[in-house]
């Protein structure tokens, strides 16, 4: 499968094996908004990414794959470790559910570099691989 992103939500409905209004009931949203996310009319709000992903995240992990924790797979130093609240609560393959990016990209910051960076982690991008 092609890397994707977030946005990319035709990707995602397609690796669920879900039709555009089962997709829309199961992120909360009308079929005619998916419609207009997946044709790119609308942009893709981030509460409907993140719901995304986690869809995806847990239909990957449905298939009994765990990810390297993210600490360990982005080889963070100590200080910069213990200081995160992923590594706080024990949440390695929810990295990108807490803060949304990864923490060494410094592009992150827009919303180009933040789907750009999700997919490129090699955490949450094997998860596209599948």
């Amino acid at each position: 499968m092609p890397a994707g992103s977030f946005t990319d939500l035709r990707m995602i409905r397609d690796t669920l094996d879900k039709s555009q209004s089962e997709f829309a009931r199961l992120l909360g949203v009308s079929t005619r908004a998916v419609q207009s996310y997946e044709q790119g009319w609308r942009p893709v709000p981030p509460y409907v990414q993140k719901l995304a992903g986690m869809l995806l995240f847990l239909s990957w992990r449905k298939e009994g794959n765990r990810p390297t924790p993210c600490w360990k797979a982005r080889n963070c130093p100590p200080d910069q470790r213990d200081a995160c609240p992923t590594y706080e609560f024990g949440a390695g393959d929810l990295c990108w559910l807490l803060h949304g990016t990864p923490c060494k990209d410094p592009d992150s910051g827009t919303r180009t570099g933040q789907h750009t960076a999700c997919v490129s982690c090699p955490v949450v991008g094997q998860w596209f691989h599948a």
